[in-house]
């Protein structure tokens, strides 16, 4: 019989396939298919973007040109922009807000064919310490309450440019999704003197079924109550409200477990399209960190949203948590894209 599971965090339901479960060929997978284009993030093109705000390269390279390892620099075509005053109105019952924001892309590596599974943990080192510093300068903005760092890896997934790369949007407001996720995070620890997450992780690790792999600071594991096939979830073990707290120490730790994951998703599912979020506490707000807990959400693009879902609110996915860490927990096999 399929099971109803209830987030402990956000309360929401999802419908887990435990009868029938989808194993990882019963997926297809669309093609990588993008628009042919002079590739503005590849080195020689640095001509094509705004100027870089922040950078890794060698010494003897100039600013906007190549010899650049990360690279990031404001969206040519921002969803919201960062010169504008903030005014917050009321039009009868609704609510508006000038369109005031940040909006950057993060060129993870010249090489315009190798993703972080690719990437040697140094180089993931480099990516992430880029997303730290433009989290950390951003949030020096007061008008800023969220700052989301976010993949679309493939068309599917919402990928227009082939080239790797993340995204950066620094909002004024904290969104509906992480809203949820902070009020369900803040009832637990007023209700149980504990952080919910940190709860989580003391009972998979005990329990095992979900855990895909580890190492000194950080966990991968498939969540109890999965939205998607094959969904993973990337966690500091010490409890840590804020991604760009993650030490020096840490920070290579974090960059292997990210890789080895990424590189197992493309190796048992066939190179999916995916999204990774990191999710962390709003900026300029009053202290959540006690009952918060940042992490990575990474989910393959395997199965579509559909009326239901859109319905209802709830999830329903092919293969249970269990059954996808049994084959996430194998060690990856080198793949060609």
């Amino acid at each position: 019989m399929p099971e109803l599971r209830r987030d402990p965090v956000g309360g929401r339901w999802v419908i887990i396939n435990t009868d029938y479960p989808s194993l990882p060929e019963d997926f297809h997978r669309e093609d990588h298919k993008f628009r042919a284009m002079t590739c503005p993030f590849c080195p020689g093109n640095e001509h094509m973007t705004p100027p870089e705000v922040d950078v890794i390269r060698t010494k003897s390279s100039k600013p906007n040109s190549p010899g650049w390892q990360v690279r990031a620099v404001p969206n040519k075509f921002p969803a919201l922009e960062i010169e504008a005053d903030l005014d917050r109105r009321g039009i009868g019952i609704y609510d508006m807000s000038t369109g005031v924001g940040a909006h950057e892309v993060i060129a993870q590596g010249p090489d315009h064919n190798k993703e972080i599974s690719d990437l040697s943990v140094s180089e993931v080192v480099n990516i992430l310490s880029i997303y730290c510093r433009r989290a950390t300068e951003l949030a020096q903005d007061k008008r800023f309450k969220y700052v989301l760092i976010f993949k679309n890896y493939g068309p599917s997934a919402g990928a227009s440019l082939e080239h790797p790369h993340t995204q950066l949007i620094a909002l004024p407001m904290i969104p509906k999704n992480v809203a949820e996720e902070l009020k369900g995070a803040t009832s637990y620890f007023r209700f149980k003197d504990r952080c919910v997450f940190c709860d989580m992780l003391r009972q998979e690790q005990a329990e095992k079924e979900r855990v895909i792999t580890e190492n000194k600071y950080f966990i991968a594991l498939c969540p109890y109550v999965s939205r998607f096939p094959f969904e993973v979830w990337i966690l500091p073990k010490k409890h840590n409200g804020y991604f760009c707290r993650t030490s020096k120490e840490e920070l290579p730790e974090l960059a292997a477990i990210l890789k080895e994951v990424l590189l197992r998703i493309k190796s048992v599912l066939n190179d999916p399209a995916y999204n990774f979020i990191i999710h962390t506490t709003p900026a300029n707000t009053a202290d959540m960190e006690e009952g918060y807990h940042w992490h990575i959400e990474i989910m393959p693009k395997l199965t579509r949203t559909a009326g239901f879902e859109w319905g209802t609110g709830f999830y329903m996915v092919a293969t249970p948590p269990e059954v996808a860490a049994k084959y996430l927990s194998k060690p990856a096999t080198k793949v060609d894209s």
